[in-house]
């Protein structure tokens, strides 16, 4: 079942979205050659604690034959393109990171994420970067009522395959509320013109995720979360969580 949310409850996601930028943003300024992947989520864990909320990363397992999640923030590096656990890995100049945070405060929930290079940045990254992220906007700038879901998916496929990425709609966006995963999916390529309409209240995660090289396939490790390109190409994965409103889309885990 699809909810909508008041004036009330997007000002208390809002909440939980501040905090889940913060997350985003100090996981960040950690990030350099050296620092090992568990520290990084040390360090997303103490704002959370600071903040006093609680993660719906960590422990989930949303499925019986997947093992809890161990981390509060999925870091995925390289060809890693979504649920990167944080190991004792280390970071190496020129890795490309994508960081992936959710909180929930008051029992409401906010999730994006964002990638970057770590150290000296390669030029076939950032262009990777450049256009995840513009295909981000492109579905953020879909989501106004009227619209339906199809028609932020046509706005982030169309960005993505005019940049020679691959593309892969087993795993997309979704609503967001008081859980983390809800209704709608939000496929990250579609038709326009078809799906659910968008109205006024409706909250979803926007999250365009691509492969630098060309092909839509990817593979999940024995570990049962870190999905990898299947060509070993990198990925990029960037992320709001998003309300549409009457005046215009709603960026609710946008930094304070």
């Amino acid at each position: 079942m699809i909810e909508l949310r008041t004036p009330g409850e997007l000002d208390a996601m809002r909440a939980a979205g501040a905090v889940v930028a913060d997350m985003l943003a100090a996981v960040r300024a950690t990030a350099a050659p050296g620092v090992r992947l568990s520290q990084l989520d040390s360090v997303a864990r103490d704002v959370l604690a600071d903040a006093g909320a609680d993660s719906p990363f960590l422990g989930y397992a949303p499925l019986s034959t997947t093992p809890p999640f161990p981390g509060v923030v999925c870091l995925s590096v390289n060809d890693v393109a979504l649920h990167g656990i944080p190991t004792a890995d280390v970071l190496s100049d020129g890795d490309l990171l994508s960081v992936d945070a959710g909180a929930t405060l008051d029992g409401w929930v906010g999730d994006a994420a964002i990638t970057f290079s770590v150290g000296t940045a390669h030029p076939d990254d950032l262009r990777l970067v450049e256009t995840t992220e513009r295909a981000l906007a492109a579905g953020i700038a879909a989501a106004v009522v009227g619209n339906r879901i199809g028609d932020i998916s046509a706005a982030i496929g169309a960005v993505g395959r005019a940049g020679g990425v691959g593309i892969n709609t087993d795993q997309g966006g979704h609503g967001v509320g008081r859980s983390m995963h809800e209704a709608p999916s939000v496929p990250n390529e579609g038709r326009a013109g078809r799906g659910v309409p968008l109205k006024p209240g409706l909250v979803i995660a926007i999250e365009p995720w691509f492969l630098g090289g060309g092909s839509d396939d990817y593979r999940v490790d024995a570990d049962g979360w870190t999905l990898r390109s299947a060509d070993g190409s990198r990925a990029a994965h960037v992320e709001h969580t998003v309300a549409v409103t009457a005046d215009g889309p709603r960026i609710l885990t946008a930094p304070r």
